[in-house]
């Protein structure tokens, strides 16, 4: 971070915070005036008058006021001396709580004159500006968290204010700023981004902040650092993070913590979803948003088991731009997800290997608190719990670098590993085999929920270790048994084909428990599997 950056270090985080006042938050009547006095005189007039055309005006308040960059196949009006805000150009929803260049013009122009442009010269601006524009630099437009220009280890959080107020985030400190222009991230914002509290420091260290949210999540103390990791991935950009699966029975808090969780990184106002119909409408509101957390699922279909597999470690949607033919729009996405469920049901091999099981005990009636004073206690100590969670992040990023070296072997998703590696180093936790050991009963879970796996789980291991079978996958459907309670119309493979299919996913699964499941070179005769049992592996 430069001298200059670090000049706009928010001091004592103890401070009240201070109310903007109207002037502060918005450009002043004084201002835009002083925008428009000294337009040049144009040949073409809007009446006998004298006065500039009002497109004129709009347009020159557009090129004297803000600079334009290009991110993500959209163009943005970033406002001089304005924060690190960039505005959609034309977006009718106002591009969230900073309103879109369309809506900024409109304003300045009627705080300025006193009158109310037509539809047709704020058209007219509005596509000069879009054309002029299209030769304007590239530059990354980020939602909520990004990555630093000059040092990968840094990251960014944004407080989701109207004047830019953002957290950066470096080895073993923090600090609270806005950002300079050339020298920080640009945010973009939608309905979906809220404000955050402005951190406050504790001279107790991570310690007490942390102890803060331990004191009122409704979470057992085996699985709170768990919820500690996950909200600290959610703070890095670019990062694949597990899936946190909030578990337990009716009344076990699983929604209240949910919301916490989700709140702690992506604004007080972040609410839980109901899963849409479609995976277009899901990919939408997940690009749009920082957090996705779902709420109540009572199953899995396969394609929101696909979906959520995707988004936790990057996907991208591409579909027709409306009113247009040939064209597209591309949605790009890797998020933070959480979901709650009583039972989730039968998980896929590939979305178990990317879960994270929190599973919560039933309430007692003496524990049980009342949702006001629960959420009154959170909201209170919102910026003390931010705080420490920005402490234990500095001092874990700073960790972050060695865990390549340090860590020895490392789970599917490698950089969650090295995050969890890093704060047990910090803190003295066990993380990391808390994770493993979960992983472990979830490949459980995923074979005893698909018949295939369990019928040749059960074929394997019921001979002498090592053992190894080859075959076409006709051979092996007709020497499989069909699991109990096993509705074979339903759940069984019917052809070679799709058996070929179900073994090829349940493959992961298997292989951790010591049946290794490959397809072979194809011959004249088809293509092959082999099945081989490790020494060791205990018999059925």
């Amino acid at each position: 971070m430069s001298e200059t950056t670090a000049q706009h270090t928010v001091p004592g985080p103890s401070a009240k915070r201070e109310e903007r006042t109207e002037a502060a938050a918005y450009p002043s009547a004084q201002a835009a005036a002083a925008m428009t006095a000294h337009l040049p005189q144009r040949e073409e007039r809007e009446s006998e008058s004298g006065r500039p055309r009002q497109a004129d005006i709009l347009r020159t308040i557009g090129e004297t006021g803000y600079r334009f960059v290009r991110g993500d196949q959209t163009i943005y009006a970033v406002q001089i001396g304005g924060g690190p805000i960039a505005r959609p150009i034309r977006s009718k929803g106002g591009g969230g709580g900073t309103g879109s260049l369309r809506q900024c013009l409109i304003r300045e122009y009627v705080l300025s004159t006193g009158r109310t442009p037509s539809q047709a010269a704020l058209a007219d601006a509005i596509a000069a500006l879009e054309a002029m524009a299209m030769d304007s630099e590239s530059q990354d437009v980020n939602l909520r968290v990004a990555a630093d220009q000059v040092d990968r280890w840094t990251t960014w959080l944004d407080l989701g204010r109207s004047d830019g107020l953002s957290v950066c985030i470096e080895r073993g400190s923090w600090a609270v700023l806005v950002p300079q222009d050339g020298e920080g991230p640009l945010w973009r914002r939608s309905r979906l981004v809220h404000e955050l509290p402005v951190p406050e420091r504790s001279s107790d260290g991570w310690q007490h902040g942390v102890e803060e949210l331990r004191q009122i999540l409704p979470v057992s103390a085996e699985s709170y650092p768990m919820v500690v990791a996950w909200c600290l991935a959610a703070m890095r950009p670019d990062m694949p993070r597990p899936l946190a699966g909030i578990l337990g029975e009716q009344g076990t808090g699983k929604s209240t913590l949910c919301r916490m969780m989700v709140r702690l990184v992506d604004g007080s106002k972040a609410h839980l979803r109901s899963v849409p119909k479609s995976e277009d409408d899901l990919a939408v509101t997940t690009a749009a948003g920082w957090c996705l957390a779902l709420d109540n699922l009572s199953g899995m279909p396969g394609w929101l088991s696909d979906f959520l597999s995707r988004a936790v470690t990057g996907d991208a949607l591409a579909k027709r731009e409306l009113f247009s033919d040939d064209d597209v729009v591309i949605l790009i996405y890797q998020r933070p997800v959480l979901l709650t469920s009583i039972e989730i049901g039968v998980m896929q091999g590939d979305l178990a290997e990317r879960m994270l099981p929190i599973q919560l005990e039933p309430i007692t009636g003496k524990n049980r608190r009342t949702e006001r004073r629960l959420w009154e206690a959170y909201n209170e100590a919102h910026p003390v719990i931010l705080g420490g969670l920005l402490d234990l992040a500095a001092l874990v990023w700073a960790k972050l670098p060695e865990a390549a070296d340090k860590l020895a072997e490392r789970p599917r998703m490698a950089d969650w590993a090295e995050m969890l590696w890093a704060l047990d180093e910090v803190t003295g936790w066990h993380t990391l085999d808390t994770y493993t050991g979960a992983q472990e009963d979830l490949v459980d879970d995923v074979i005893e929920g698909d018949p295939v796996a369990t019928a040749v789980l059960r074929w394997a291991t019921s001979r002498l270790t090592p053992w190894t079978w080859e075959g076409q996958a006709a051979q092996l459907l007709t020497e499989l048994e069909v699991p109990p309670n096993t509705d074979k119309d339903k759940d069984w493979p019917k052809t070679p084909a799709v058996l070929s299919a179900r073994l090829q996913r349940a493959a992961p699964a298997l292989r951790r428990r010591g049946v290794d499941v490959r397809k072979l070179p194809r011959t004249k005769s088809g293509r092959p599997l082999q099945i081989s049992t490790q020494s060791g592996t205990a018999n059925g």
